[in-house]
């Protein structure tokens, strides 16, 4: 598998694989497709962006993962969001993305990497966990577009931590 930084070329590719996950529902908080364009605004070259990193395999992008400021963070803080490729399903895209994300957060200077995670998205709650995010917060029944309320589970990384992404047991 190969990282290297998202470029504005990568958004169509890149909106069709993250319109996927968002058809399928369940574990990202956005409920909407984006077309090329917004998602190049979201997660490239918008303002809120500070850096997007692809994993190729096969020739294809089989994933992103994101840092941003969308919003107003506390100083220091930004947000992550790690997307991978449903179909097909390839191993690992979230563990290999996370060093050149962590790299960029510290290029940054970021004290703490956030991540909003839906509490239903079992999944992600175990990636974000195995990279060493901590809990800190919870946001109780966010609804969804149909007002199903879901709550939301804040987790946190140390950038700067000693010992970095250890896995705990």
């Amino acid at each position: 598998m190969h990282i290297r930084k998202a470029v504005a070329s990568d958004a169509e590719e890149l909106s069709a694989l993250l319109n996927e996950i968002i058809r399928a529902g369940g574990t990202t908080a956005l409920e909407t497709p984006l077309s090329a364009a917004e998602f190049a605004d979201w997660f490239i070259d918008g303002e809120s962006p500070l850096a997007c990193h692809v994993a190729e395999h096969n020739q294809a992008l089989v994933g992103f993962q994101s840092l941003s400021l969308y919003g107003d963070p506390p100083k220091g803080v930004a947000d992550i969001a790690t997307f991978a490729r449903m179909n097909p399903k390839t191993a690992g895209v979230g563990r290999a993305l996370f060093p050149a994300t962590r790299a960029a957060a510290e290029e940054f200077g970021l004290d703490f990497i956030n991540a909003t995670i839906r509490a239903d998205n079992v999944s992600g709650l175990g990636y974000y966990a195995k990279m060493g995010f901590e809990t800190y917060d919870r946001v109780v029944q966010v609804p969804l577009q149909d007002g199903t309320p879901v709550d939301r589970i804040k987790k946190r990384f140390s950038v700067n931590a000693m010992g970095g992404t250890t896995r705990r047991a």
